[in-house]
């Protein structure tokens, strides 16, 4: 079978249409019998003790078994089934035992530390010494240096871990689409016709007439923000907020209670193992924050700044909902509702007036002009390319000079099966190794509302601005100039910093030089009209203190969770939440609410302890951006030095350093108020 398992074929991209559930574990046995195999022979081999005879042969393995195992990682996100399910499952089971195994091999660990401290070690260059530092570091917090029983232990933990983490997302996309509720004709008041659209095309994928509300992204934002009917919001937020949970309407069913307490006990017990006071304190092993404290005091500092402002934000709210819609109680449900009312009072704009303005065809093609511009790429796309749903594209990343340096898979659209959220991931690791060159190749994945009756797919602006953050990521995979995967791209990267790339390029669909690339009427092709563009500006921060302050709640909640997990106690997972809401929240939620039981980016999503990344990447972000305003949004100098800076070396080196290496100094902690609207 493995001779014709199109997960072992060497070809430059996936053959998705031919591959199976049933080629899954074949193809992983078979690459991970290789790979033992590898390093039983370098561990023998006292002459396998410098970069090219052990640290290289690593590095191909792990690319290979990347390779093998991103179709299938990937199609689990976008096309799921029962079947592939169980493949997966079993198939993470094995590579999760072969990465502990890997880690705590002594005999590896010896070999790569007798590699560190040789004399010639000094002389490797800066990217090759990196690939060996960060191995050691990764055997360390694998357990290399455990006894038994606690090693055997270490290793148990490790698989179960990753059984549960994936039995907690799957639970929470069995949820997501086991809910639906048809909406009558009187419900659909207050929604505009691009959300009516959608709901009529959620009810034809069921075979249905009328209009169907689900759990999708684009409804529950489409509902919350538009549906005159409050029973209606309240019925999507009771739905979508118990979600694999034991209340609300699908209590029980996907109950994700016990894998929270699970999956906290066995992180809290592995930092133990490790001799770390907690999960939190590994988790900041290898990000630039450092220590609790220092994670704490950024947060609770911007809580002091955000919260005075969400207090008055709120005020202000709860007056006019009461006054002018006749909402004398704001409910959770009431606030995105209230919350476009009052912008559509103060600024005479929705986002909806937006939404013509943003035809998705437009604003790929505006994104690839940003692109082109500021990094000096172009994106070609390429016909025939073997993809997992007819509404996918591969582009060819194309450099000035001709070469074809990388390659991108775009996967738009809302579908059953499908994940929520949106996400860039690695299929294919620039490998380099002086006899062969692998190409980067990443996806891109949104769940953008599909385009209906007849015209393109309609972006709102918060839409516009996702696929700029995704689009973020992807370049910073696809362009790395470094030929170790271990530490190209994305890979190898602070935690805490790897959201730069990303929430950079969010900045640009706020600029009018980039928005005149791509903001055009649908119809007409008129631009963005300037009297329409200055109001979104004005509502640019428009309730800023409210969002931070809910990003506020989920950074430290996810971080005191992992922080103060007391076996004695157990999770107290809800519990906490209610202190942090104290703490942060200015509108607290019903006790019903469990949003904890689909927060998958903790759960199940590598942000464990690490939710604070995206605010303070944001610090970065927002600096890192201000060197182009000062320069020039598309100032070409400024882009080839941040290509050079920041996206081409990748994790070769600590991320303070590039980004001093492109700004010329430290980030200034005030650049993220700035860019809420917020004074320091």
């Amino acid at each position: 079978m493995t001779q014709t398992n199109p997960l072992l074929a060497a070809g430059e991209l996936p053959a998705f249409s031919a591959i199976a559930p049933e080629h899954v574990n074949p193809a992983i046995d078979e690459v991970l019998a290789g790979f033992r195999a590898a390093v039983d022979r370098l561990t023998a081999d006292p002459a396998a003790r410098d970069f090219a005879t052990l640290m290289a042969p690593l590095e191909r393995w792990e690319e290979r078994l990347g390779r093998t195992f991103a179709p299938v990682s990937h199609l689990h996100g976008v096309k799921d089934s029962p079947e592939l399910r169980e493949a997966y499952s079993a198939a993470l089971e094995k590579l999760t035992e072969h990465g502990t195994e890997l880690g705590q091999n002594r005999g590896l660990y010896a070999a790569v530390k007798a590699l560190a401290d040789a004399p010639a070690f000094a002389a490797l260059d800066r990217t090759r010494r990196t690939v060996v530092e960060d191995s050691l570091r990764g055997f360390r917090l694998s357990g290399v240096a455990l006894e038994e029983p606690a090693r055997s232990r270490f290793k148990d933990i490790q698989n179960q871990l990753s059984k549960v983490e994936t039995e907690f997302e799957e639970a929470v996309l069995d949820a997501t689409d086991a809910w639906t509720r048809p909406v009558t004709e009187a419900e659909l008041a207050g929604l505009p016709e691009s959300a009516r659209a959608m709901l009529r095309a959620m009810a034809q994928e069921k075979g249905l007439e009328g209009h169907l509300a689900t759990l999708k992204g684009p409804v529950v934002q489409a509902i919350l923000t538009f549906a005159d009917t409050r029973a209606l919001r309240e019925a999507l937020y009771t739905a979508y907020n118990t979600r694999a949970s034991d209340q609300g309407p699908g209590a029980g069913a996907h109950d994700n209670s016990r894998r929270i307490e699970t999956i906290l006990a066995l992180r809290h017990e592995a930092a133990q193992l490790l001799d770390f006071a907690s999960s939190a304190h590994v988790s900041l092993a290898d990000k630039m924050a450092g220590t609790p404290e220092r994670v704490l005091g950024f947060l609770r500092e911007l809580v002091a700044k955000a919260r005075p402002v969400a207090q008055r934000e709120l005020a202000e709210l709860r007056e006019f909902a009461a006054a002018e819609l006749g909402i004398a109680d704001l409910q959770p449900w009431d606030v995105a509702y209230s919350s476009e009312k009052l912008r559509e009072r103060r600024f005479a704009f929705s986002e909806e007036d937006l939404k013509p303005y943003f035809p998705l065809p437009a604003v790929m093609q505006g994104l690839f002009t940003v692109a082109e511009r500021v990094f000096g790429v172009r994106l070609v796309e390429r016909p025939g390319v073997d993809t997992w749903h007819p509404d996918v594209h591969f582009f060819d990343v194309v450099d000035a000079d001709g070469t074809v340096r990388a390659g991108v898979y775009l996967d738009h659209y809302a579908r059953a099966g499908k994940r929520g959220g949106a996400w860039m991931d690695v299929c294919r690791s620039r490998l380099n190794d002086g006899e062969s060159a692998f190409k980067p190749v990443a996806y891109l994945t949104c769940n953008f509302a599909p385009p209906a009756e007849g015209k393109p797919a309609l972006l709102t602006h918060d839409d516009v601005i996702t696929l700029f953050h995704e689009f973020g990521h992807g370049i910073h995979h696809l362009l790395t100039e470094v030929d170790w995967p271990s530490v190209g791209g994305i890979h190898g990267v602070e935690w805490d910093a790897v959201e730069l790339p990303s929430q950079f390029m969010e900045n640009f669909a706020w600029q009018r030089e980039a928005l005149d690339l791509f903001a055009r009427h649908h119809e007409t092709g008129e631009r963005l009209p300037d009297d329409l563009y200055a109001k979104m500006l004005q509502a640019r921060h428009f309730h800023a203190g409210l969002y931070l302050v809910r990003q506020l709640e989920f950074a430290l909640y996810d971080f005191r969770l992992h922080l103060e997990y007391d076996p004695a106690r157990g999770a107290r997972a809800l519990e906490l939440l209610a202190e942090v809401r104290d703490e942060v929240s200015v509108l607290k939620p019903p006790a019903w609410n469990r949003s904890p039981h689909a927060f998958t980016h903790i759960f199940s999503g590598g942000y464990s302890a690490g939710y604070y990344s995206y605010l303070w990447a944001e610090v970065l972000s927002a600096d890192a951006f201000s060197a182009f305003e000062e320069a020039g949004v598309f100032d070409a100098a400024t882009g080839a030095r941040y290509r050079r800076e920041i996206l081409a070396v990748g994790g070769s080196r600590p991320a303070l350093e590039s980004f001093v290496a492109f700004r010329g100094r430290e980030p200034e902690p005030d650049a993220l108020l700035r860019s809420y609207g917020l004074a320091a």
